[in-house]
């Protein structure tokens, strides 16, 4: 049995715009029903402090920084950057593109970043995801994803990321195709998923299949 740690956003990762323990329930119930042992844990300085997981599932935000606790937190960094470097695949959700804003090492292995006054989404819609990469076993057979959920734009990606959906999104300077998913550089396997702001994402049979699909591909399936 494969065992999955969902790591929830609380306090410093967490905000009031986002119900982080409802999509993360969202998201260890899909995982459950296909099988695996998942548990799950707010962030907390402890949250890794003894686990070992077969796959790290990030689905957290940016909360109030308040550097007098970057201290305490220093540790659970270098934890989650030790699983990294032991090859544990990653998945991150949503805001996770916007999470650990207080370790450089984060948005290295996502291969992206949400950056302030510059990234953005229009209001929450029915939306449709376009696949742009074909090929990757992800995204293999697909043409679009569609689900309700947020657009996001202009997000800095690594030009060593390899970009799977995109959406388009219209802008000042017309409609541009944004990436939303992407494969990340590593050095084990990662994934970043845009989409899952909240409940009603996880509805939608696209976006179960895409996630599905995602950890398939992580756990070399």
């Amino acid at each position: 049995m494969t065992n999955v740690l969902v790591l929830a956003g609380r306090g410093r990762y967490g905000d009031p715009w986002h119900d982080h323990a409802a999509t993360t329930d969202a998201i260890a119930t899909l995982l459950r029903a296909d099988g695996h042992d998942v548990v799950v844990r707010s962030t907390f300085p402890d949250a890794l402090d003894d686990v070992r997981p077969d796959l790290l599932v990030v689905n957290s935000g940016r909360g109030p920084l308040d550097p007098a606790e970057d201290d305490d937190w220093r540790g659970f960094h270098d934890r989650r950057a030790a699983l990294v470097a032991a090859g544990v695949p990653v998945l991150g959700v949503h805001q996770a593109a916007n999470t650990f804003g207080d370790d450089p090492r984060w948005p290295a292995t996502l291969g992206g970043r949400w950056v302030e006054g510059v990234s953005w989404h229009p209001p929450l819609d029915a939306a449709t995801f376009r696949v742009l990469d074909a090929h990757h076993p992800v995204t293999a057979g697909l043409a679009e994803v569609a689900a309700t959920d947020e657009r996001y734009a202009d997000l800095e990606v690594a030009s060593a990321s390899r970009v799977l959906l995109a959406a388009d999104v219209a802008g000042d300077d017309g409609t541009g195709a944004h990436p939303v998913v992407w494969v990340g550089p590593g050095p084990g396997r990662v994934v970043y998923d845009a989409l899952g702001h909240d409940v009603r994402s996880y509805s939608s049979p696209d976006r179960r299949a895409l996630l599905r699909r995602e950890v398939a591909w992580l756990l070399g399936r």
